[in-house]
């Protein structure tokens, strides 16, 4: 019998072992050359079939089921093949052939696997942190091979579990709460990693497996009043009650039916309100007494659950009472009541509005007319300073500027004599804008309002004294150069004297123009 023999890795399928050779010398591609291959001993499990190449007729030897080392090693197979026509009548031969397969197979490093997975616990809500749940532990396929099984953990939404890295022990690390958002119904997951460190030549491996954790439910959660708001009308009507009744976190029998009941303090509420059950879970608030003065009223009223041991919660209604039309509906000015607004804080309130827009009204009148003062206020300027003339060069021909009607409020002046001792000899014009570096001073509006010309006229003053730029009041004043031989006396023997030496009587005659400084120098003595 002839021998084949092949190899295939643990755990792998679909993959081609060995491949069977035959020879026919019929025509080939013809049912009497096509082979035909089976399998008849040495796989009871199936896990490798034949099938045969068309082109080669050769038989291809396929695992088409996982094998594991630790379960077989090898396998020997016994294969027939037969052509796929039969031999025609009077041949003498056989109708197949016989051949043995051997087959071996390699071990490879597989993951842990956990035995039971998913595994489902249960425990009550609410065990403390640090409880044991359980040991959810994995085992290592490879038995041949002594490997270390390590856990961590993958998965754990509310964070709520800690697994030990050698062992696999489960513990809590908070307070499990069946209505946490991450439990659905009544059941937290949390998946948990199991690794080995690996054997030579080969990576680490590992798996996966979930914990679900069923929790029981305890009666830790006192039931809530509901709704928080209603409306009646203030004369009791057999229409005009409210149906209240409660929710419950909790699950059953730790929810209803619910137990309802109003405080006996304070007093005014039993004397004013009534409740009387309609179902398991349903109770009806209304008046006890005939009329109740339209306002909002906070009634407290006490729900009961049935857990054990039962819970309890003291839960407000906020009530609003109101005037009703006839059709039982609360009217617009008893929404207004109920709302906490009697007629006297309506009037109250309308009279602050109108002291408000008088107040608004008064300032906007008081603005305007002291807008019309302002513009009405005249200029703080003596006619008889309105000096309007030009500084002429002796070497220019003709007049100065005709336009005499223009704003001296437009007139600088100059911080600093340097730009006229560098310009050219001339006598200089004082009201040209010196081209010096500005001063430190902040620079004031060119045309300030009329009435605000006063203030504006003190400022400069106050400027000009402290600017350090501006020269004294008796300086030594540079003149330029103008050669010899001028008709003119020399005026180096200028200096300062008192004005008792100088007669100024000769200003009067200058005009108008000139009163100012003729005040100043005539007539008077020295201080």
């Amino acid at each position: 019998m002839i021998q084949f023999s092949g190899e295939v890795p643990e755990n792998k399928v679909n993959v081609v072992v060995t491949n069977l050779t035959v020879l026919d010398r019929d025509q080939p591609h013809s049912p009497n050359w096509n082979a035909v291959y089976r399998i008849v001993s040495g796989d009871p499990s199936g896990h490798f079939t034949i099938r045969t190449n068309p082109i080669t007729n050769e038989g291809m030897l396929t695992v088409v089921k996982p094998v594991d080392f630790e379960m077989n090693r090898a396998f020997m197979l016994t294969v027939v093949v037969s052509n796929q026509a039969h031999l025609a009548s009077g041949i003498q031969s056989s109708l197949q052939s016989t051949a043995g397969v051997t087959i071996s197979v390699q071990d490879v490093n597989e993951p842990p696997v956990f035995p039971v997975n998913p595994k489902l616990i249960r425990f009550e809500e609410g065990v403390p942190a640090g409880t044991t749940l359980t040991v959810f532990a994995a085992q290592d396929p490879d038995h041949f091979i002594h490997q270390f099984v390590r856990y961590s953990k993958l998965s754990d939404p509310a964070n709520w579990l800690k697994i030990n890295r050698t062992n696999g022990q489960i513990t809590t690390m908070a307070l499990l709460d069946r209505e946490s958002m991450y439990v659905k119904n009544n059941v937290y997951e949390a998946t948990f990693l199991a690794f080995d460190n690996g054997k030579s030549g080969s990576p680490q491996a590992s798996g996966t497996g979930t914990l679900q954790i069923y929790l029981i439910d305890v009666n830790d959660n006192a039931p809530v009043l509901v709704p928080r708001e209603a409306q009646v009308c203030e004369r009791a009507r057999p229409n005009s009650r409210v149906n209240i009744t409660a929710s419950d976190a909790d699950a059953d029998p730790n929810v209803g039916p619910f137990v309802f009941e109003l405080p006996s303090f304070p007093a005014s509420v039993r004397r004013n309100w009534t409740i009387s059950r309609i179902s398991a879970d349903y109770t009806q608030l209304k008046l006890r007494i005939p009329y109740l003065e339209a306002a909002v009223y906070e009634i407290p009223i006490i729900v009961h659950d049935s857990g054990n041991p039962p819970l309890s919660n003291r839960s407000l209604i906020r009530v609003k009472v109101c005037p009703c039309d006839d059709n039982g509906d609360c009217s617009a000015t008893g929404a207004v009541a109920a709302a906490g607004l009697g007629t006297g804080a309506i009037i109250a309130i309308l009279i602050c509005i109108i002291i408000l827009l008088t107040m608004v009204l008064l300032f906007v009148v008081w603005m305007k007319r002291r807008e019309k003062e302002r513009q009405a206020k005249p200029l703080l300027i003596d006619p008889e300073d309105d000096v309007r003339d030009n500084i002429l060069k002796y070497d220019e021909e003709g007049g100065g500027e005709e336009d005499q009607d223009y704003d001296l409020s437009q007139l600088q002046q100059p911080e600093s004599l340097e730009h006229i001792i560098n310009k050219p000899a001339g006598v200089r014009r004082v009201d040209e804008r010196p081209v010096i570096a500005e001063s430190q001073y902040p620079v004031r509006p060119s045309l300030p309002h009329p009435g605000d010309i006063g203030d504006f006229i003190n400022d400069g003053l106050r400027a000009a004294d402290n600017d350090p730029t501006a020269p004294p009041y008796d300086s030594l004043l540079v003149f330029d150069y103008e050669g010899s031989g001028s008709t003119a006396g020399s005026v180096s023997s200028l200096n300062s004297t008192s004005s008792g030496d100088q007669d100024y009587d000769y200003l009067n005659d200058w005009g108008p123009r000139f009163k100012k400084l003729a005040d100043l120098y005539g007539g008077g003595d020295d201080d």
